[in-house]
């Protein structure tokens, strides 16, 4: 029972005795108890190292040593007390081999820096638990995921408002599916930073820049509801099947294409305007844009069509143009092509 205060049996069954016998001498113990009387001289010196027993403060003349047991819980606290802190040590330093030891692993055996992971369940779960744990959370979003649906995403919105940072670049088709409009406009209104181009050349999520999730399989599915997210896709089997990367070259890689793509990507805004400069650096009137222009054009720009924009805005396709129709005015464009040019070069999106 006494283990954890570093007391062995052998030295527990002394002090037991001594507990119930108030005082006692080597030779009485070890007749007591069975032991030789040389092993009880060591135990008791032992247990007196340790605080539990004491020499009876009276002594027979020309008698052998006696010795008195210590109060127990004044004894054993201090013991126990350090037992804790070595085991908290010893816990410390085990954490540290462990790492030491997959550390070493991973430089020696390359199926350590990718963890394969196969479910949809499965690759759910570990996005949560990437995203809880990171600063900064970094999406490749391309059109017909399979694992983590947007209207299941509610833990973005949660971590935001904790400050992780999200930067995300959608797919043009992923954002004319159903509903991915209005997805996005509350992710960037919550603090996501977005970004869309024509088309991505693989799905990724990555943590800060310590690990990142892609699919191992590119698959078409057929039917998929538009507005899911997720970091892989499913194989023919039904199950998509994912590989987690762990640091190595690999994520730098992997790091350094979704900078790329972010470097390349048209910015998405539903909010702010402000002064604008010519192309060729000189002050002109400050242009404000109201946020459902500042969207209409983000979209423009992403290269979304026109009836999927009428369909998530909830207007008509004839509404939509006509809208187009006055920003091409104000930029001084005649055509839609000009227009996208007029919005870089004046800033409109910047």
């Amino acid at each position: 029972m006494l283990a954890a205060a570093g007391v062995g049996a052998a030295e527990e069954r002394v002090y037991r005795f001594l507990v119930g016998a108030r005082e006692a001498d080597a030779v009485g113990i070890a007749g007591q108890l069975g032991f030789d009387v040389a092993r009880v001289h060591w135990l008791l010196s032992s247990l007196h190292d340790k605080g539990l027993v004491g020499r009876a403060a009276v002594r027979p003349e020309g008698g052998p040593e006696r010795y008195v047991p210590m109060a127990p819980d004044a004894a054993l606290r201090p013991l126990l007390l350090r037992g804790h802190e070595a085991l908290e040590w010893a816990r410390r330093g085990v954490e540290q081999l462990a790492e030491e030891y997959r550390a070493g692993g991973r430089r020696h055996d390359a199926g350590q820096l990718v963890e394969v992971i196969t479910g949809a369940n499965v690759i759910r779960q570990r996005l949560r638990q990437m995203a809880y744990g990171a600063d900064e959370m970094r999406w490749l979003c391309k059109a017909h995921p399979v694992a983590l649906a947007a209207a299941e995403n509610d833990e973005e919105w949660e971590l935001l408002a904790r400050g992780v940072r999200y930067k995300t670049i959608y797919e043009r088709e992923l954002l004319e599916g159903p509903g991915m409009v209005d997805n996005v406009a509350r992710s960037i209104r919550a603090g996501e930073q977005a970004r869309a181009v024509g088309t991505l050349p693989v799905r990724l999520v990555i943590a800060d820049s310590s690990m990142a999730i892609c699919p191992l399989v590119y698959e078409s599915r057929e039917g998929l509801d538009g507005a899911e997210r997720a970091a892989g896709p499913a194989d023919r089997a039904g199950e998509p099947t994912a590989a987690v990367v762990h640091s190595s070259s690999l994520l730098d890689a992997l790091i350094a294409l979704f900078e790329s793509q972010w470097a390349a990507a048209t910015p998405l805004h539903v909010t702010d305007s402000g002064e604008l400069a010519d192309f060729d650096g000189s002050p002109r009137p400050a242009v404000h844009l109201a946020d459902d222009e500042r969207y209409l054009l983000s979209l423009i720009v992403a290269g979304v069509a026109d009836k999927a924009i009428a369909s998530q805005l909830w207007v008509s396709q004839r509404t939509v143009q006509r809208r187009i129709q006055v920003l091409m005015q104000r930029a001084g464009a005649l055509t839609r092509t000009q227009l996208v040019w007029q919005v870089a070069q004046r800033g409109w999106l910047a």
